[in-house]
């Protein structure tokens, strides 16, 4: 079916059924001018925003609307996830092109709704309208944080360490994998391009930061080297990343070789990965019960000291080099 034989009225009926994972606290969801829900007292309020447009954030010909709608989610989660906060409720908006086909919606939407229960998210209003070229995804999410749980990215010391959840690079070597003839055939490369085209933000580590210490923290987008500017910037500080104690997967390592890429670049510059660095005093991180899946890669230091990634035992300063829309 076309999009133009369901009409937008008719569209929204078919995508708002499941959009309330957690529907304690909503008091109107979608179909209404406005989204009407209550917060818990005393909690701050976040609230988050991401536009994914098509051939900038992705190619249709790469990705399923499952996948997409997944991913337009998991970005915004993310954001809240480095705020310390837990997600609450999402409002989706969307620009169609007529030759998409009804069914197309439906999946993109089953994507978002199968994030959103994992989270225990709401998806509780948005818009449709038509889009004369590419498809446009637009997701704001509101979340909660105690003033005491609140992260950002300015709170860091000289002498806190640097440290990053998970590996970093997969999701940037994933996309230059859907880019080449016969990836499908690596038994490594699946998981690199699951990391990006379904990325799983860390929402429970997240929450978990500010009662184990982290002084500030950010959530990786744009590559580390682009994130470890912004904490040094933020927080008035200067940041030295050890280039050997990055978190590389097995998988990266095989697939940088096939693509003739040096692994460390995709974790520096290659930005997708929504992962999360923070930086903690380092009498509080040897606290941590368990630190699985958490790598200390640097350290804080004095600000005019710069950002700075020693490698074979020199150091020179890190370019603030990632994604940029405008550069």
């Amino acid at each position: 079916m076309h999009l133009r034989e369901l009409g937008e009225f008719g569209l929204i009926d078919r995508i708002k059924d499941g959009a309330l994972a957690n529907p304690d606290g909503v008091i109107v969801g979608i179909g209404d001018d406005a989204a009407v829900y209550r917060p818990e007292a005393g909690l701050y309020q976040l609230l988050t925003t991401d536009m994914l447009v098509e051939s900038v954030h992705f190619l249709l010909d790469k990705t399923t609307p499952w996948q997409l709608g997944y991913k337009a989610i998991a970005v915004n989660l993310s954001d809240i996830a480095a705020m310390g906060g837990r997600p609450r409720h999402a409002v989706v908006s969307v620009g169609l092109p007529e030759r998409l086909p009804v069914e197309f919606v439906i999946d993109l939407y089953a994507g978002m709704k199968e994030i959103c229960r994992e989270y225990a998210v709401n998806i509780v209003g948005g818009d449709t309208v038509s889009s004369p070229s590419g498809l446009v995804i637009n997701v704001a999410v509101t979340g909660e944080v105690s003033p005491a749980g609140l992260l950002t990215r300015s709170g860091s010391n000289p002498g806190d360490l640097v440290v990053v959840t998970g590996t970093l690079g997969d999701s940037a070597c994933g996309l230059d994998l859907l880019q080449t003839p016969g990836w499908e055939e690596h038994e490594f490369a699946w998981p690199l391009v699951t990391a990006h085209l379904t990325p799983r933000p860390e929402v429970d580590t997240g929450l978990r930061l500010a009662g184990w210490g982290a002084s500030s923290a950010d959530d990786i987008s744009d590559g580390l080297a682009s994130e470890a500017h912004e904490l040094a910037k933020a927080g008035g500080v200067g940041i030295r990343i050890y280039a050997d104690r990055i978190p590389l997967s097995p998988q990266l390592l095989k697939a940088s070789a096939l693509l003739k890429r040096r692994p460390i670049d995709y974790a520096l510059y290659g930005g997708e990965d929504f992962e999360l660095v923070f930086t903690i005093p380092a009498d509080k991180f040897a606290r941590i019960a368990f630190k699985g899946g958490l790598t200390v890669v640097g350290e804080v230091t004095a600000r005019e000291d710069g950002v700075m990634l020693v490698a074979r035992g020199a150091a020179t300063p890190l370019e603030p080099r990632g994604y940029n829309h405008f550069r």
